[in-house]
């Protein structure tokens, strides 16, 4: 990892393609687990021949996937359970962070064992920040199409939503959530948190046939998206990214500027869909290390280094006219004598 000025890494910049096929990825596992577990209970209940038309064809189809990897698929398929709320990968169980804290919340006491469950997601975020946002978390898979749906709408002519509003309103949503959490005794955060509203929809449409009220609120925040702030919900309501944010603060793995590189085009503030500010240093807490401003950059003037505070404006790029322009100003005050009026 490059620590010092001069071009970055090239890799670096095709991280973006890797994040979009984590995300993919994450979001195709969402789908697979319900109709695994489906699947699952037709094979324990050994009754084919009783399934109607289309459970017939989940099974198959389940079975052609599967058969190559396992030979007990009632035993074999529980290696991988859940979703990224809180789940079981190869025997190992990991828990979101917001999961533990809204269970400990609830049920006003700790629970060890559940505890440890959020470990490694919580180490990582100590480590990457936000990365949970940027590279995990199956919303931001469908929010991120809905900013590119957003876009195309914009170049047709038609008004999307860009209003802001104060950031720290995620941290009051986020305080009330784990508040209500305790007066009822349920995790309420869990019913307005965008990954585990998809992981139960998911399971919804696929093992009972029908959506919640979940869908509801997430088609919600997608009008929200598009109409009223761009990624408005993960910007200022989402009480887990209010949890990343405060979590990654003083993240090690930062995405920073290398000024000698940089000619201050703002491609990379264009495309940053927290609206955080790379062309000046800007990143903060909010920065989910997406890549996004690496990818688009044409200089290759931002890469990754290992630090605890993003670096201060280290003011304009010295590819670009206002540098040169001043650089020339100054070589032109060197040369002309003291007192020696300039031409």
């Amino acid at each position: 990892m490059k620590t010092t000025t001069g071009k970055p890494f090239f890799l670096w910049r095709h991280l973006n393609k890797l994040r979009w096929l984590s995300l993919s990825l994450v979001f195709a596992m969402l789908v697979f687990l319900p109709y695994a577990h489906v699947y699952q209970t037709y094979v324990a209940a050994h009754a084919y021949d009783l399934l109607a038309d289309s459970e017939k064809e989940i099974y198959d189809v389940m079975e052609s996937l599967t058969e190559p990897f396992v030979s007990d698929p009632e035993k074999d398929l529980d290696a991988v359970k859940g979703n990224t709320w809180s789940g079981t990968l190869f025997g190992f169980k990991m828990s979101d962070p917001l999961a533990v804290a809204g269970q400990v919340a609830a049920s006003k006491r700790v629970y060890l064992p559940f505890l440890l469950t959020a470990l490694v997601p919580l180490l990582a975020t100590l480590l990457l920040g936000r990365f949970y946002c940027g590279w995990i978390c199956p919303a931001t898979f469908l929010y991120e199409l809905n900013s590119n749906l957003a876009a195309w709408l914009h170049r047709a002519g038609l008004k999307t939503g860009n209003r802001r509003f104060d950031r720290r309103l995620k941290y009051l949503v986020l305080g009330a959530g784990l508040l209500l959490s305790m007066l009822t005794g349920s995790v309420m955060v869990a019913t307005i948190y965008p990954p585990a509203i998809i992981g139960r929809e998911i399971y919804y449409a696929v093992a009972l046939g029908g959506f919640g009220a979940g869908a509801v609120f997430f088609v919600g925040t997608l009008l929200f998206d598009l109409l009223v702030a761009r990624r408005g919900f993960c910007r200022y309501l989402c009480p887990g990214g209010a949890l990343y944010s405060l979590l990654g603060r003083y993240r090690l793995v930062r995405i920073q500027r290398v000024v000698e590189q940089c000619n201050d085009c703002a491609k990379c503030n264009a495309i940053c869909e927290f609206g955080l500010d790379p062309l000046r240093d800007g990143f903060g807490q909010e920065c989910n290390n997406c890549t996004a401003c690496i990818a688009i950059c044409p200089t290759d003037a931002l890469t990754f280094r290992l630090q605890l505070h993003d670096q201060p404006d280290q003011g304009p790029g010295h590819l670009g006219r206002q540098y040169q322009r001043e650089k020339a100003a100054g070589e032109q005050d060197r040369r002309t004598p003291a007192g020696e009026e300039q031409p």
